[in-house]
């Protein structure tokens, strides 16, 4: 009998293991971006504009998979501090557009767009998707009574996405208490503004110090928000 339930639940477990969610790796290159939407799966946010200097309008892609799987998902240090959620899976995709209309897939990142569970009371905390000044621009918010803003700018630089500003800012929303963090990597300096979000001009407290760390973030190394430790105890 032992080993009929010992071989019982090897199956269960193989089986559990088989239907682990693979996410599907996106077409490579497309004269329709509609072709690069998998089966299964929708697009709930888009924006074009020249991402590469060349001016064509490029494209980049939030896409949402039809139902909810169990995902592990990190909080923190990415390596220890993993929670399973159950939710709908987002896929990032970043496409450059050529003179033959061709869109060529440049980034794909799995793990990097909040899901919409993770939002706290605030609901779904993707607030934004655009392309300005040759750089797309990415928008979260969530959280309960402390709430939370998180805003990323990625550039192609040197054949790789790297993340060149992003603020954090952190608020109660019936006092107004807030801290603000805006982050420049490329000049390397963090500005902390402390005061009053309903102030944010007036009697608030700047201050500006030098920004250290190492290799520029790229969106390959990039997780997921909050896994980056950028100086002590403040995550982005």
């Amino acid at each position: 009998m032992k080993w009929l339930i010992f071989f019982m639940l090897t199956l269960t477990a193989n089986f559990s293991f088989a239907q682990k969610f693979n996410f599907p790796k996106l077409i490579a290159q497309t004269t329709k971006p509609i072709n690069t939407i998998p089966k299964n799966w929708k697009v709930i946010d888009s924006a074009q504009g020249d991402l590469n200097n060349d001016n064509l309008q490029d494209l980049v892609l939030i896409l949402e998979h039809n139902t909810a799987i169990n995902e592990d998902r990190a909080y923190g240090n990415y390596e220890i501090e993993l929670i399973t959620e159950t939710q709908k899976p987002r896929i990032l995709a970043v496409y450059f557009k050529d003179a033959n209309n061709r869109y060529r897939l440049s980034a794909q990142n799995n793990d990097f767009i909040l899901r919409s569970e993770e939002g706290g009371k605030m609901g779904d905390p993707l607030k934004g998707l655009r392309i300005e000044d040759n750089k797309f621009m990415l928008s979260f918010e969530g959280g309960n009574d402390w709430r939370w803003k998180l805003n990323y700018e990625f550039e192609y630089l040197q054949k790789q996405w790297n993340l060149v500003s992003a603020n954090n800012v952190y608020y109660h929303k019936d006092s107004g208490e807030m801290v603000d963090k805006q982050y420049d990597f490329v000049d390397r300096t963090i500005k902390t503004v402390v005061g009053s979000i309903f102030k944010r001009n007036i009697s608030n407290n700047v201050d500006e110090d030098i920004l250290v760390f190492g290799s520029p973030r790229t969106l390959n190394d990039f997780k997921k928000p909050w896994t980056w430790e950028v100086t002590k105890d403040n995550y982005l």
